[in-house]
């Protein structure tokens, strides 16, 4: 739960958030990266968040697919 005297909202935001599975990460990138990053996201009309999701889906997939393939070999 949210530090201090956290409004109703903050808490029902977080209680849905734990519920849904959903986690906050960090990460330090590149300033320069982020902001083609943002910049790319932002012409393609897409959320940063929806393309990261996206991105790690296809790369799971991959290493999925390679290990299967290294474990027939």
């Amino acid at each position: 739960m949210p530090v201090g005297n956290p409004k109703p909202q903050t808490i029902a935001t977080k209680k849905y958030e734990a519920k849904a599975g959903f986690v906050s990460k960090s990460y330090k990138l590149r300033k320069e990266l982020v902001e083609q990053f943002a910049e790319a996201c932002e012409i393609a009309g897409v959320s940063q968040a929806a393309q990261l999701t996206k991105m790690m889906r296809e790369f799971v997939e991959t290493q999925k697919q390679n290990s299967d393939r290294e474990e027939g070999a």
